[in-house]
């Protein structure tokens, strides 16, 4: 489902901070629920139901972390994750007037998968291995990220709640151009303005080979 075991996951802070997996997950889960309801009458058989709007996603992931050939505390590295969930007042919006805070949202990252922006919803730390003088050397996060906002998340899967139009992703080859892409994808070459204009791409002639680009519906 995801990039090949060499390239590393990463998340993306809302600050565009990077904190590295030192291994990649080995699975993830994605969850997405639509709420249903129906009025339950006596006297009536099975009632219709009616739809009450989509559900946050969510994202669940293990991350591993050790630090057993180096000796360093796997510390630092596992509080950058806690850090995820405490309330950052330099985010927009803050303010201590109000006392209107909050964590800052993340997406995670691997290869061509990258996932909706997200908060730490839920985080269980665990220290698995230990030095002789007590120093934490092994840790396991296993961490819920739940949907922020209605957001459009790119890759093989898309566990994005109410995504209108679901997106593909092209990774970039080299002498590859956006009319041949869209030709490829869309089927009409013409459509290469769309494709720039979903990945902010102002100099079509500038398109370096790696780059993954959102892919738009047909029109």
């Amino acid at each position: 489902m995801c990039a090949a075991s060499d390239t590393k996951a990463f998340l993306e802070t809302e600050s565009s901070a990077r904190i590295p997996c030192l291994f990649n997950p080995a699975e993830l889960v994605l969850n997405q629920a639509n709420g249903w309801a129906a009025d339950v009458m006596p006297g009536r058989g099975v009632p219709t139901l009616r739809y009450t709007g989509a559900g946050s996603g969510q994202l669940r992931l293990t991350l591993f972390f050790d630090t057993t050939d180096s000796g360093k505390p796997v510390t630092t590295y596992t509080a950058q994750i806690v850090g995820l969930m405490e309330v950052d007042s330099k985010l927009p919006g803050a303010s201590a007037a109000t006392n209107n805070a909050r964590p800052p949202w993340v997406i995670f990252h691997w290869g061509d998968f990258h996932s909706f922006k997200a908060v730490v919803s839920s985080l269980d730390l665990t220290f698995e291995y230990f030095s002789s003088s007590g120093t934490p050397l092994r840790a396991r996060a296993s961490m819920v990220l739940t949907q922020y906002q209605e957001d459009m998340a790119f890759g093989p899967q898309n566990p994005t709640s109410g995504t209108p139009r679901p997106h593909q992703v092209h990774r970039v080859q080299p002498g590859e151009t956006l009319d041949r892409i869209a030709a490829l994808h869309l089927g009409d070459a013409t459509q290469w303005r769309s494709i720039a204009a979903a990945n902010g791409i102002e100099d079509p002639l500038a398109l370096r080979p790696g780059t993954v680009l959102a892919i738009p519906g047909r029109f």
